[in-house]
């Protein structure tokens, strides 16, 4: 699928592109490269091919789940402009 010169000016129009006239011929062979790739790839049989979640096989080293701090909520709270039922209220910003 080959884009034309017209079918580029629309693209840039809608993308918001300021496009010179002497930049669409290139900009529409990048295009049409780029198109060609994505055919080429779509070309590829992936038929009993598993997705991939992860390219490299890689574990995380997990630290243990150990509260470390505290819950100084009520401290917090204590110097909060307003509370009410263990919430912060903030004033209202949308009508």
């Amino acid at each position: 699928m080959a884009l034309e010169r017209s079918e580029v000016e629309k693209i840039a129009h809608l993308a918001r592109l300021g496009l010179n006239e002497s930049d669409i011929p290139q900009t529409t062979e990048t295009l049409n490269s780029i198109l060609g790739l994505i055919d080429q790839m779509q070309a590829v049989d992936t038929q009993g091919i598993e997705p991939l979640a992860h390219p490299l096989e890689a574990t995380q080293r997990l630290r243990a789940d150990v509260v470390s701090e505290h819950n100084q909520r009520d401290a917090y709270q204590a110097i909060a402009p307003a509370v009410e039922s263990g919430l912060y209220l903030v004033p209202k910003v949308i009508e």
